[in-house]
């Protein structure tokens, strides 16, 4: 939102600029989801994370837009991979587009310079005040004011007060507090918060200056294409959007037979808590005791997830797969070093592992080596023995997917798991294909220290376009002290180093409710029977193409079988 009043990072001189859309409509959510950007030159193209979608012509001669160099390490290249960004926030980008294209390059450029009044004329009032121990300790600011109230006691007072009045200030040391506006903030509000600091409720001035220095001020246009000046009324919006959705093949038309990754029903009463203001409009750092009921659907989510995979601990601040894949090989790193073992650097990875895996490792400056699979489609024992024991010193982790990335349960599983903790690694196991094993089978029982859960794919948080995800990461007790942790919200039992891998402590937290709803809903009997009904399927539609079927092989599923805690509502 300050980018419409400020300089772009480009005409900054910045060849990477990355943030987020969630000031252009998108609800806080007590942290997400969100889509984030990432912006960079045209020179960095072949290097940047992500999928890049390029103008191309389609057989008629048409323009048409493509997924551009996309031939990385998801097919070629693994030991060289460098993205490991898969799921994106595409459901939240849309929305944020959608924005700018509702209230077009005017419309948004007021709602800023609103925003902006509101924090100047907060600003020009304490100073006003002529009070010795307030100051507004910044000369330019876009919408945050930061106030030093010259003493703790003070500082105390008007957070108490301001508490006591329903307003949430941000402490941001014994002294200073921090008061933010958006464009939800009203002329109630502004008296409210000046009476707080100055003793005195002040209207807001019919003009405002603008605090930011001219030079850092656009002198361009933006949101120039048509679509951003074309659809500013209810109806405009409602035929555009319409017009979008005709050209999608979508599930309120079909089924979409994604592979294993196929998504399941985004039921009406799953989906309706995330529009409740009490999941939608919190803040991710509230006080704990105005987020009491939201803390509970996640402990009782993460009971669930539990009892499901058949870990001891769960970490719900992965936002997605692949950040699940980075939480769960930072606590694999830190549970090493914790032994001394820093040299433990290697990562095995499976040809038939999910592409995100290697790119993830790299990430962790871990050495990737690729281990062959058979014709079949498993993973080559031999092979995984050979590089087990030629690295034995430095084995860190093997990642692998299962069931595979192929749709193969790997038979040999047990042993895979087995010779990998002989050597000294950790497993890691990939839950993008978890639609075959809820209530079926524990990860936890076949020897993998770490997995992670696709919220987003497994339950039921809709995917179709790419996002929003969830991946919240299961692990054995010795890796749980290393699970990542949040300086603003400490997971009671993470050791206090361990950083964050998401902005905030619960990641998106407000599309839970859609899993925690399903999972409560279906209980253990409709967990089980929909994977069976997934499993019937899929070898139904196998037995149809036997002929032509890449990899298929009978699994005595009913060894698999394993009792799941009943804490799911029948």
């Amino acid at each position: 939102m300050s980018l419409v009043l400020l300089k772009s990072p480009a005409d900054m001189g910045a060849d990477v600029a990355l943030g987020s859309t969630q000031r252009f409509g998108i609800p806080m959510g007590f942290g997400g989801p969100h889509a984030a950007y990432f912006a960079f030159s045209d020179k960095a193209k072949r290097s940047a994370p992500g999928r890049i979608i390029g103008v191309s012509k389609d057989a008629q001669g048409n323009t048409a837009l493509r997924m551009a160099l996309q031939t990385r390490e998801q097919h070629i290249r693994r030991e060289k991979a460098n993205s490991n960004i898969c799921t994106s926030q595409v459901l939240l980008a849309n929305l944020a587009g959608m924005y700018a294209v509702y209230h077009g390059p005017s419309g948004v450029k007021r709602i800023a310079t609103r925003i902006h009044a509101f924090a100047t004329a907060f600003a020009d009032a304490i100073t006003a005040a002529n009070d010795s121990s307030l100051s507004v300790v910044h000369d330019q600011f876009f919408d945050t004011v930061v106030v030093d109230c010259g003493s703790e006691k003070l500082a105390t007072q008007i957070f108490k007060n301001a508490d006591n009045v329903g307003y949430n200030l941000w402490r941001l040391s014994d002294t200073k507090l921090s008061v933010a506006f958006s464009e939800t903030s009203d002329q109630q509000d502004f008296g409210v918060l000046t009476q707080l600091f100055v003793n005195k409720s002040h209207d807001l001035p019919e003009t405002a200056r603008i605090s930011l220095d001219s030079a850092h001020l656009r002198t361009d246009d933006i949101l120039t294409h048509p679509v951003f000046n074309s659809h500013h009324t209810e109806h405009e919006m409602l035929r555009y959007l319409k017009s979008l959705e005709d050209k999608d093949l979508a599930m309120n038309r079909s089924m979409i037979s994604l592979g294993s990754c196929t998504m399941k029903l985004n039921a009406t009463s799953e989906m309706l808590p995330i529009t409740w203001p009490e999941f939608a409009n919190v803040h991710p750092f509230a006080p704990r005791d105005q987020v009491t009921g939201y803390i509970a659907m996640i402990d009782s989510l993460q009971d669930q997830l539990k009892a499901i995979t058949g870990f001891d601990d769960v970490s719900m601040q992965p936002n997605s797969g692949a950040s699940g894949e980075y939480a769960g090989l930072l606590a694999i790193r830190r549970y090493h070093e914790s032994l001394g073992e820093t040299d433990r650097d290697v990562c095995l990875i499976p040809m038939s592992a999910h592409g995100t895996n290697p790119a993830t490792a790299m990430m962790m400056g871990m050495k990737v080596v690729v281990v062959k699979t058979d014709e079949n489609g498993n993973v080559d024992i031999e092979d995984l023995t050979a590089k087990c024991e030629e690295h034995s010193e430095r084995l860190g982790a093997l990642m692998i997917t299962y069931p595979s990335t192929h749709g193969v349960f790997e038979e040999g599983i047990r042993h895979i798991c087995d010779l990998t903790h002989k050597h000294g690694g950790q497993v890691y196991m990939d839950g993008a294909n978890m639609n075959a094993q809820v209530g079926m089978m524990q990860p936890a029982d076949v020897g993998a220290d770490v997995l992670h859960m696709n919220l987003h794919k497994t339950f039921c948080i809709p995917h179709g376009g790419g996002g929003p995800g969830m991946g919240p990461i299961g692990m054995k007790a010795h890796l749980a002290p290393f699970m990542a942790n949040h300086t603003l919200s400490p997971v009671h039992n993470a050791q206090k180093d361990c950083s964050a891998v998401s902005a905030a402590p619960y990641g998106s937290a407000s599309i839970l409710p859609i899993s925690w709803m399903y999972i409560t809903m279906m209980g253990r009997d409709g967990l089980l029977k929909a994977t069976e009904l997934a499993l019937l399927n899929a070898n139904y539609v196998a037995a149809q193409l036997k002929t032509t079927t890449l990899y298929y092989i009978q699994v005595k599923t009913a060894a698999w079988l394993t009792n799941v805690s009943s804490i799911f509502v029948r």
